[in-house]
């Protein structure tokens, strides 16, 4: 099992959602807003959760693109998963455009990560542009 050099670092917190750093995918930028309660489906979000979630959304990519010169994202949400509703907010960057640009090439781009970017120097990037997107919130 590998050490994770920081326990899913959250960049914003509030009393409905977080929004986090995922680290078993050690790619910069790549976030995660997760409900603080269990469910399947946006369609379970009470009127608050909606309208928080929204906003949350529009903020972390906005900042993405002011903060962290981002231009564009994917934006995944499954309802099949065994971990409940969470958004994946996914960077396109320069360096995965040998990956194509559909959705397609997610898998290969998350496996790539996975395997060969578990480095000191991209683990030192991934949570310093965390850390700076966390100050921007």
């Amino acid at each position: 099992m590998k050490q994770y050099p920081f326990e899913n670092l959250v960049i914003f917190k509030s009393e409905h959602f977080k929004i986090w750093q995922d680290w078993e995918v050690p790619i910069a930028w790549f976030f995660i807003i997760s409900p603080s309660r269990k469910m399947r489906s946006i369609a379970d979000f009470t009127k608050d959760e909606s309208y928080e979630f929204v906003n949350l959304l529009i903020k972390t990519r906005t900042l993405m693109k002011e903060k962290l010169n981002i231009n564009d994202v994917y934006i995944f949400q499954n309802e099949d998963t065994e971990h409940g509703f969470h958004l994946w907010v996914f960077p396109r960057l320069n360096w995965m455009e040998s990956f194509w640009r559909k959705i397609e090439s997610v898998r290969p781009i998350l496996k790539y990560a996975q395997e060969n970017m578990f480095t000191e120097d991209n683990i030192k990037q991934v949570n310093e542009y965390a850390k700076k997107m966390k100050e921007s919130f």
